[in-house]
């Protein structure tokens, strides 16, 4: 047989296949996004591809930096995809008076009072306050003006809230 059809080991260990991340949007959803929002997802593209990704390719022979170079790709072809298929969503031009995407929202439930930001899929980040417009709570919320109480539902129950404030930065 000729070496051209046969396979030769390679030295060291074969990286395992890392499986492409699942969209986090369900199937059929539109990928919003805030104009800031739009501006982190770049500015973290950016940084990976231009100086962690480097930094990872330079070293050759660990494994373990090959392993975390297949990772950053992902994480890399993940943020591509998500800004080119994001549809950026600008705040009211003028005060609005009622939740939609983009609206920060402050709340009172029994828990106490509550404040978070409307947002895409890719920009939620609860330890900031920013939740998907996907979500139980922000769906309930669109459309909701200040002193109106709405009722959504978790998977574990309800829960009454009262909106105090809307805003958009």
């Amino acid at each position: 047989m000729s070496k051209a059809f046969t396979r030769e080991e390679s030295d060291g260990q074969a990286l395992p296949e890392i499986a492409p991340l699942p969209s986090a949007l369900p199937p059929g959803a539109r990928n919003l996004m805030t104009p800031d929002g739009a501006d982190r997802l770049r500015t973290e593209l950016l940084r990976l591809m231009e100086t962690e990704r480097p930094r990872l390719a330079a070293d050759k022979t660990d494994p373990e930096a090959k392993r975390r170079l297949a990772l950053l790709d992902q994480r890399i072809l993940q943020l591509q995809q998500s800004l080119e298929s994001a549809e950026i969503i600008s705040p009211p031009r003028e005060t609005a008076t009622s939740v939609t995407f983009g609206a920060t929202v402050k709340i009172r439930s029994n828990d106490g009072e509550e404040t978070f930001r409307i947002v895409g899929v890719d920009e939620t980040d609860h330890d900031c306050g920013r939740i998907s417009y996907l979500s139980p709570v922000a769906r309930a919320l669109m459309n909701a003006r200040v002193g109106q109480r709405v009722e959504f539902s978790y998977p574990c129950g309800g829960e009454m809230v009262e909106v105090l404030d809307i805003r958009y930065e």
